[in-house]
Formats: C-alpha cells, sequence, structure tokens
C-alpha cells in the first residue's frame, strides 16, 4: 500500500529524478463497497485496506484500476466474472468508478480459480498446463470441460459435458451459490494454513 511519501508535495507534472511522478486518486477515509455476487462481502477500508489508487504509472502508461473503469463505464457492463485473486482490486476500481461521476459501478462475481491436478491455480504466470497439454494427455474438449468443472468440485471426476451441459446443471442462484460455497470454502482453508 502507497505510504504518502509524496502527497504533500506540490501538484508538479514535470520529471523529478529522471522520471515523470505517478498519478493517483487520494482516497479519504470510509469504505468502499462494491456489489459481491459469489466471494466474500465487497467491503475494504480506504484508507488501511486500500490507500492511494495509481491512475497513470511513473513511465507513463496508464495503470489497470483507471483502465479498467472506464472500460466497464464505456462498454455499460454490468457484471464482472473473473478469479477471486483479484476480489481486493474491486475497492480501488470501485473508487476511481465513484471518482469518474455517479455511476453505479458492475455487479462483481469472484469465482474460484481452475486448478492443476496439484491444487495449483491454472495460470501461465505459474507455468501452468495449457490446453495443449491436456490435449496431449488425450483429454478431448468434454473431457479438458469436466476436468476443470471437477476442479471446482461442480461435478464428480472424470466427468465429461459440453459447456451448455454443465451451465444446463445450474440456474443462476445455483451456481452463484454453488461458486460462492466453493469461493468461502477456499478462503477459510486458505486461512487455516
Amino acid at each position: 500500500m502507497y505510504p504518502g511519501l509524496c502527497r504533500g508535495l506540490s501538484p508538479d507534472w514535470s520529471p523529478r529524478e529522471g522520471r515523470q511522478p505517478s498519478w493517483r486518486l487520494r482516497l479519504g477515509q470510509g469504505l468502499l463497497r462494491w456489489p459481491e455476487q459469489v466471494g466474500s462481502e465487497g467491503v475494504l477500508d480506504a484508507a488501511t485496506a486500500v490507500g492511494d489508487v495509481v491512475l497513470r504509472r511513473a513511465y507513463g502508461f496508464v495503470a489497470y484500476h483507471l483502465a479498467t473503469a472506464v472500460d466497464e463505464l464505456t462498454l455499460g457492463i454490468s457484471s464482472v466474472l473473473r478469479g477471486s485473486d483479484l476480489w481486493h482490486s474491486s475497492a480501488p476500481q470501485v473508487a476511481v468508478i465513484d471518482g469518474l461521476g455517479s455511476h453505479p459501478p458492475p455487479d462483481y462475481w469472484h469465482v474460484p480459480l481452475w486448478r492443476q491436478d496439484g491444487g495449483q491455480r491454472l495460470a501461465k504466470r505459474e507455468g501452468s498446463e495449457g490446453l495443449e497439454a491436456l490435449r496431449d494427455k488425450g483429454l478431448d474438449a468434454a473431457a479438458v470441460i469436466g476436468h476443470l468443472a471437477a476442479s471446482l468440485q461442480l461435478v464428480p471426476a472424470g466427468s465429461r459435458l459440453s459447456a451448455q451441459e454443465l451451465q444446463q446443471q445450474f440456474s443462476g442462484d445455483e451456481l452463484r451459490q454453488t461458486l460462492r460455497a466453493r469461493a468461502l470454502a477456499v478462503t477459510a482453508s486458505a486461512g487455516n494454513s
């Protein structure tokens, strides 16, 4: 979290020590809230859990939170589905959305992450196996969907089904409740380790 080292400096946009300063949205005291559909309750303290939000990085690029908030507002996005590892990112985005005007934030669905056989999250940056590796193991599309759904305990291990068949097994509320229970179980087990 940003400790506020440059907060008291005069607003000078010229280079300092050979680089431009980052631009930040100064957050006041209070809670940042968002409508969370799956993960833990959507609330974080602005001052102690979020801090001032970077809008433009020192090297000149627009930061993630500003770009995402502008995209969501411009495109009229009403629901955001993403991994539970990005739950914390919702608070700065909600702060930026609020700073841009009187627009309600979208509903957020922070779902449990797909897992590899050993339980590690399925992610490129973790060097996870992709679809090619699963195909090399002899899994076709129905087996891959079953494998990934089983990693979230949505279906029994070894299931074979299409995305449409998986979707048909759950109504919207059932899927939300199942994912919420799974997300909270993962959060609880992470807190116990």
